[in-house]
């Protein structure tokens, strides 16, 4: 599966609901799940950001279909970020030198 950072600023919706905001991450968790992927981890941080978390997910076009349904609900507003693992980073660097 593919790795994805995303990264989550509250809207103003968001932010007067923050009481329920470990609620909805369990909702976003079940709703990752139908789409065939996981969220790996969850930070609330101080910041630019909001939260972070970490997605695996079995390609961009579900990556992109958890984003724009998180998005939907209009809680948050996110930036996604594809990841590469060491290994992954390995086989990048080899198809580039080859």
């Amino acid at each position: 599966m593919a790795t994805y950072i995303t990264l989550l600023n509250w809207t103003e919706q968001g932010v007067r609901g923050y009481k329920d905001t470990t609620k909805r991450t369990e909702d976003f968790s079940a709703a990752l799940n139908k789409l065939g992927a996981r969220l790996v981890d969850i930070y609330w941080t101080d910041g630019p950001y909001d939260l972070v978390c970490m997605i695996e997910a079995p390609d961009d076009e579900t990556a992109t279909a958890a984003s724009l349904q998180l998005g939907a609900v209009g809680n948050v507003r996110t930036t996604t970020l594809r990841a590469f693992d060491r290994e992954e980073m390995r086989g990048i660097i080899a198809k580039a030198a080859g």
